[in-house]
C-alpha cells in the first residue's frame, strides 16, 4: 500500500491543524495505521496509531488529551486531528500501516511495513 500524508503547515502555539494520510489501496480497511514523528537529529517519535476497524486507539503521553486519531475505511484515509499545538510538537509527521495489531506495542516503528513520505508541522511561539 502507499501512502500519502498531507495538511502540514504553519501555525501558532494553541492553534489546531489536521493530518490527513491518504492510502492507494481498496483493502486499506486490512491494515493498522500510525503517525510518527521525527526532529532532524532525533529518532522517529511514536504519537498515535488506529485499529483496522478504528475502534481502538493508543496515543503518546505527550499528545494525549490533545490529539485525536480518526479513520474512514471508505474513503481510505487516516486522520490526525491536533489541537491545543505545542512548539515541541514541531516535526515532520509521517503515517505508517501494519498488518499486526498489537496494542501498546504500536508504539514501535518496526511494527509498521509500509510509511508514507512526511508532512512537516511547524508551531510558533
Amino acid at each position: 500500500v502507499q501512502l500519502q500524508a498531507s495538511g502540514g503547515g504553519l501555525v501558532q502555539a494553541g492553534d489546531s491543524l489536521s493530518l490527513f494520510c491518504a492510502a492507494s489501496e481498496r483493502a486499506f480497511s486490512n491494515y493498522n495505521m500510525g503517525w510518527f514523528r521525527q526532529v532532524p537529529g532525533k529518532e522517529r517519535e511514536f504519537v498515535s496509531a488506529i485499529n483496522w476497524s478504528g475502534d481502538r486507539s493508543i496515543y503518546a503521553d505527550s499528545v494525549k488529551g490533545r490529539f485525536t486519531i480518526s479513520r474512514d475505511n471508505g474513503k481510505n484515509t487516516v486522520y490526525l486531528q491536533m489541537n491545543g499545538l505545542k512548539p515541541e510538537d514541531t516535526a515532520v509527521y509521517y503515517c505508517a500501516g501494519s498488518l499486526l495489531w498489537g496494542g501498546d506495542i504500536m508504539d514501535r516503528s518496526n511494527i509498521y511495513q509500509y510509511w508514507g513520505q512526511g508532512t512537516q508541522v511547524t508551531v510558533s511561539s
